[in-house]
């Protein structure tokens, strides 16, 4: 997603699904900070392909799973890895800096490499706020800080120096957009995951699909594969200096006005 203005961002679910890997498995470490019963009503809020929401299911055998997008072609691949799940699982197609349309609240709310897609952070999480009960816990993680710094300092000497759509927070702004929405007990610390791809088109492909998506929707079809294979070579090594923002939190009771 970009700014304010703009629909989300459409994406290749298949093409993602296919290159994702990272973002799977820390979803996967950041899906075990979640405390759960196993009967709780969950969001995940950003769910892409699925392949972490599957992983949340199957930690609800009695609960519910409510897997929220803003790109259509992300929830049809979701769709087709959650269909085992039934009844158990709600699929909802929604733009996260937007209120959301859920007229039941949830016990948890989880989501990975999504929040960098959006850049007014005060009000994705009033918009989180208010579908969650209170007591109920926020765990996330998206990128922040200096994340892919290497691949915006190339950006920003090719073409028309456009560095992209993303927005990498950092923790202090982060405390008081989660403060200022209500949330409480907020842990909120980065961590750097360079992650080293096989060079060549392994990693042009990853690149393509995750990291310039955005970039090459705006190039004439015939620019789009030298735009990608620039950033390769301009880059030192195959490998994505990722640095990732971590969020948990819970949401408090609301005060009681007077009388």
């Amino acid at each position: 997603m970009s700014d304010m203005t703009r629909s989300p961002r459409d994406w290749d679910g298949r093409s993602y699904d296919a290159v994702a890997e990272p973002q799977a498995r820390w979803g996967a470490a950041v899906l075990q900070r979640l405390e759960l019963r196993g009967d709780e009503r969950v969001l995940d809020a950003g769910c892409g392909s699925g392949r972490v929401t599957e992983l949340l299911a199957e930690r609800l055998p009695a609960g519910h799973v409510v897997a929220l997008d803003g790109s259509p072609a992300m929830l049809d691949e979701a769709r087709r890895r959650l269909e085992r799940f039934g009844d158990r699982v709600t699929i909802i197609q929604a733009d996260l800096r937007e209120p959301l349309p859920m007229d039941e609240p949830v016990d948890a709310i989880f989501s990975t490499a999504t929040f960098h897609w959006i850049h007014d952070h005060a009000a994705l999480y009033d918009h989180l706020a208010a579908v969650i009960r209170p007591g109920g816990q926020l765990v996330a993680q998206y990128g922040g800080g200096a994340n892919t710094a290497a691949v915006r300092r190339v950006l920003a000497t090719i073409g028309d120096g456009w560095t992209g759509d993303t927005f990498f927070a950092w923790p202090d702004e982060t405390r008081r957009w989660l403060a200022a929405a209500g949330f409480v007990e907020p842990q909120v610390w980065l961590h750097e995951e360079p992650t080293r791809f096989e060079p060549g088109e392994p990693f042009k492909a990853f690149l393509r699909t995750v990291i310039l998506g955005a970039h090459l929707a705006r190039l004439a079809e015939d620019e789009r594969e030298p735009f990608v294979d620039e950033v390769a070579s301009r880059l030192p090594k195959a490998e994505i200096d990722y640095v990732r923002l971590n969020v948990t939190a819970r949401r408090g009771t609301p005060r009681r006005g007077p009388g």
